[in-house]
């Protein structure tokens, strides 16, 4: 009866005694830029820190790395250098190296961008769109939990943001999206952004996150009609609080 519990004991040690995975595959998400921006509330800032590219999904086997910045999306073909380095190639022959570091992977310093973390999302079995496992941890992170509607149309009500975009309880929107990266940074300037729609309308909102508040604000364009909008704050429209 103890030959069992000997061989138990064996396989653990056995287990542990093991090599570490330098398996790459999976997806890998800029986890470094969504604890900043929690931290200062400060989402574009922190975003420009610690990026620009948000989330790698890498497959060996297809021998495909493909990243999203927030706004792009780049396809390469990967190529293992030697234990624990890869090379990934882009469209022109453009190049990025990828190490795995532990629990991290690291994309090398290059000619086109800084050294930056990446940490492996858990598998659920479902894979989703590349960029999506980084928007729902930076949304779930950023904007998680119950907000208060202490100023503002609906006062009193509770606002929910959920990880996949929905919003519930904030009158006139049913969906939102921050801003990440693209054409909405740039026409927002040094201000955050989201994006408020109900049905097929839509419209860009400013806000500031300070600590449990945050506070939503009317997009103002200053450009003039034939040139790109430039938003500055407007009028504010809500004033949120995280119970």
């Amino acid at each position: 009866m103890r030959l069992l519990p000997l061989l138990l004991c064996g396989a653990l040690l056995t287990g542990c005694a093991s090599t570490p995975n330098n398996d790459p595959s999976g997806t890998w998400i800029n986890q470094a830029a969504i604890d900043a921006a929690v931290e200062s509330g400060r989402l574009r800032e922190a975003l420009t820190a610690y990026g620009p590219n948000l989330e790698w999904q890498v497959d060996p086997q297809r021998q495909q790395a493909d990243y999203s910045n927030g706004f792009e999306l780049a396809e390469g073909r990967l190529q293992a250098l030697d234990e624990g380095r890869w090379q990934v190639t882009f469209y022109g022959d453009y190049k990025e190296q990828l190490q795995l570091q532990g629990a991290k992977l690291t994309q090398v310093a290059s000619d086109y961008w800084p050294e930056q973390q990446f940490v492996r999302v858990p598998q659920t079995g479902e894979k989703l769109p590349l960029g999506s496992s980084f928007e729902q941890a930076l949304y779930r992170s950023y904007l998680g939990g119950d907000w208060l509607i202490e100023e503002g149309l609906g006062q009193g009500g509770l606002v929910r943001f959920v990880p996949t975009g929905e919003v519930q309880g904030l009158p006139g929107a049913e969906r939102y999206a921050l801003c990440l990266a693209g054409d909405c940074a740039a026409m927002s300037g040094e201000h955050d952004s989201l994006w408020l729609q109900l049905g097929d309308q839509g419209q860009p909102w400013l806000f500031i996150h300070e600590g449990n508040q945050l506070r939503i604000f009317e997009a103002q364009n200053r450009a003039q009609f034939d040139e790109m909008p430039q938003y500055q704050p407007g009028p504010q429209r809500w004033l949120l609080k995280r119970r």
